[in-house]
Formats: C-alpha cells, sequence, structure tokens
C-alpha cells in the first residue's frame, strides 16, 4: 500500500515509512513536496536531489521536471 501523505504523520516520518516500505515510486513526490516546502535553495535542492534519484530509478514521468529545476539551481 503506497504511502500517503496524512495529518496524523509529519513529512519527515512519512518519508521514513516510505523507504521502510520500499515505496520508491512514491518518493519521488514526497521529497518533490519536501522540495516545494523547503525554506533555503540549499535544502530545496537537496530534496529535488533526492526527489530526481529515486525517479531515474523507478523512471519515474517526473525526471524532466526534476532535472529542469536542479539545473535551474545549477545542480545538474
Amino acid at each position: 500500500m503506497p504511502t500517503a501523505l496524512n495529518k496524523s504523520l509529519g513529512l519527515n516520518d512519512v518519508i521514513i515509512k516510505a523507504h521502510n516500505e520500499g515505496d520508491n515510486w512514491n518518493l519521488v513526490s514526497l521529497y518533490t513536496h519536501a522540495a516545494n516546502r523547503a525554506n533555503s535553495p540549499h535544502l530545496e535542492s537537496f530534496f529535488l536531489t533526492q526527489a530526481y534519484v529515486f525517479a531515474l530509478e523507478q523512471d519515474h514521468p517526473a525526471q524532466r521536471r526534476l532535472k529542469s529545476r536542479l539545473v535551474a539551481f545549477g545542480h545538474e
């Protein structure tokens, strides 16, 4: 069962749960969500990198969008 972002768990807890469950597909969305909520460019880039790595491993359709965001930060 995919790990869903819900109000009873914080984002960090949901990410850890997804890792523990091997829900790599959903980790793309979770890390992207974390990047969108990041309060610094450095942290946003970190989460985007994590999302991008999982997207590449899963052949996820978000690959191009994530790469474009990383390129905009100069982190290709």
